[in-house]
């Protein structure tokens, strides 16, 4: 998956690539260089006495040292530019794809997961990128040229490299092996974590109101901790690795300098090749070390790539038509033919055989009790999600046949949580249609009831809106949200339990004010209220995912049970009304 996933990422910047590989590669041989003309002053200059063969010799270390550094520089700079767009490009990717996913999707994954997988995991495996330009790309090369360069200062000690590499690889790969579960389980442990933090973060208020702070507290704790447990389980093998990468190196160096020491006694070897010898095995074992840390990299950026590649590999279950309907002519219409939806694996549908039709000028209403599937129907509209069995049409055309843009202009949905983003007001309900003036603003204001409190606020439409709309109470972002959809002034509206904030008089006064700008709409409204749908053109009253009742209020009431119900148990409300 990582292979796969850096393949197709790093496309556009092999150009890049190739001047990091080229860079490092001559600034790794500049550096392989050096040793050897060290060499060369000890045996030729320092032990001669010849003070311009040093001086001449000393001017080339330092004219190559300026070139290993600018190549350094120069790869460095190319590496980063690379391993920032591949992020970029890759976080960009997982953020359409989950742009494009349906609410069955989103519920799949979990929203803390997708969050986790677009910046934690994109980072992993782009600071695998990074490192792997700045640091892998020069160990192998540092590697295989020490190796050569150590071999022509003395082949006799050529034992002593392969002992400490092989020793120093086997070791590595013993710890590494165990990495590879915990780095998974590291990245489970922390979407847990973000999950919890989110839920509490989000329901502070419930957290308060019933006096559970504690209770949460040792929630948070026990996600925490089992986060804590595996990062410290990593850490222990991280830190074991390095102490054996600098226990192999101290005794490798000692070795090349005891056994040195007597090929030098017995005129085998010159001082000045011993020296060298010994800096060509500190790079490779130091090239082994980065290696190896970059080993530690690589199995939590191949998690978090799976990870990446699992979003970016799921398909939506809304999915454009090949040919899409991009007009659509004929009188307004929304209708359900034998519509039902299942959720995968699950045992029972949540809505089964539908059939029902809306038309323009008249007022749908949808009523039931908790989990009869009214909101699940209403999202058979705008497609978030399709129907498992049976169609759903506006204006006489399948909805999976329309183009997404055709269907989705013709809908103002008001959803059962109001959610308002950052901004301000006037953002806000222009998020349907940016080029709303001010006046058709404050139009949709005043029929949604919020024309009082908005412009009682010091800034008026520019007033600042918190994430979520939090700085406004449960009504007031209700009446903002439903007057979103009014300024869109869309052909099909959806309320989906849009009313269950307002008060009663708020609520009559706003289906009021709406009875007149949607006189040629359709209009489906979902309610728990019946003072909400009384005056409905036509009531459709679900029941464990069946329609058990369509007709007005008056004839649900005689031929409906379950309608007849809910009637007699809001009766004492809508009396006091």
């Amino acid at each position: 998956m990582l292979i796969r996933l850096l393949r197709t990422y790093l496309r556009p910047y092999r150009t890049l690539l190739f001047a990091v590989v080229v860079l490092q590669f001559f600034g790794t041989i500049a550096a392989l260089y050096l040793p050897t003309l060290n060499a060369d002053i000890i045996d030729n200059g320092v032990a001669k006495a010849d003070t311009s063969y040093i001086l001449r010799i000393g001017a080339v270390m330092l004219g190559i040292t300026f070139l290993q550094v600018a190549c350094t520089i120069a790869a460095v700079w190319f590496g980063a530019r690379t391993a920032m767009g591949f992020g970029r490009d890759a976080r960009a990717a997982v953020f359409r794809r989950v742009g494009s996913f349906s609410a069955r999707e989103v519920t799949q994954f979990g929203a803390p997961s997708l969050i986790t997988r677009t910046t934690n995991d994109v980072q992993q495996v782009q600071m695998l990128v990074l490192l792997t330009c700045t640091m892998m790309v020069s160990a192998p090369i540092m590697c295989v040229g020490g190796i050569v360069m150590a071999l022509r200062q003395d082949v006799g000690l050529a034992w002593l490299i392969v002992t400490s590499v092989t020793v120093l690889v086997v070791a590595i790969a013993l710890i590494v092996s165990r990495m590879v579960p915990q780095f998974r389980l590291m990245q489970k442990r922390l979407d847990e974590v973000n999950r919890v933090l989110r839920e509490q973060i989000t329901g502070i208020r419930v957290v308060r109101a019933f006096v559970r702070e504690s209770v949460e507290s040792q929630r948070f704790a026990t996600a925490n901790a089992d986060l804590t447990d595996t990062a410290l389980r990593v850490g222990r093998l991280m830190a074991l690795m390095f102490p054996i990468v600098m226990l192999v190196l101290n005794l490798s160096s000692v070795a090349v300098i005891w056994f040195g020491g007597q090929r030098i006694d017995a005129g085998e070897m010159q001082i000045g090749s011993l020296t060298a010898f010994l800096t060509y095995l500190v790079q490779i074992l130091m090239s082994i070390m980065m290696a190896t840390f970059m080993l530690v990299m690589i199995p939590r950026a191949a998690v978090c790539a799976e990870r990446l590649t699992e979003v970016l590999d799921t398909e939506s279950s809304v999915v454009p038509s090949a040919n899409p309907v991009m007009l659509v002519a004929g009188r307004r219409s929304v209708e359900f033919r034998s519509a039902s939806f299942q959720y995968p694996g699950a045992s029972d549908p949540v809505l089964q055989d539908i059939s029902f039709a809306a038309v323009a000028g008249q007022t749908t209403a949808i009523i039931g009790s908790t989990g009869s599937g009214k909101t699940t129907l209403l999202s058979l509209i705008p497609r978030l999600f399709d129907a498992t069995d049976g169609s759903v049409l506006v204006d006489g055309v399948d909805v999976r046949a329309l183009e997404p843009e055709v269907l989705h202009d013709r809908l103002g949905l008001v959803p059962q949580k109001a959610f308002l983003f950052t901004g301000t007001i006037s953002s806000n309900l222009r998020y349907g249609k940016t080029d709303a003036t001010d006046d058709e603003l404050w139009q949709a204001l005043r029929i949604a009831q919020a024309d009082d409190f908005v412009s009682a606020l010091p800034d008026g439409l520019e007033a600042p809106v918190a994430q979520g709309g939090t700085n406004f109470s449960g009504g007031q972002r209700q009446r903002l949200a439903i007057a979103r959809a009014l300024v869109r002034q869309p052909e099909i509206y959806l309320f989906d339990d849009s009313f269950s904030a307002l008060d009663l008089a708020t609520d009559a006064r706003l289906r009021s004010a709406l009875t007149a700008i949607t006189e040629d709409s359709i209009v489906l409204i979902v309610a728990q209220r019946v003072s909400t749908i009384v005056d409905a053109d036509q009531i459709l009253v679900l029941e464990d995912g069946r329609m058990v009742g369509i007709g007005t209020h008056s004839e649900l009431v005689d031929t409906c049970p379950t309608y007849a119900e809910i009637v007699r148990s809001q009766l004492p409300v809508e009396a006091a009304a």
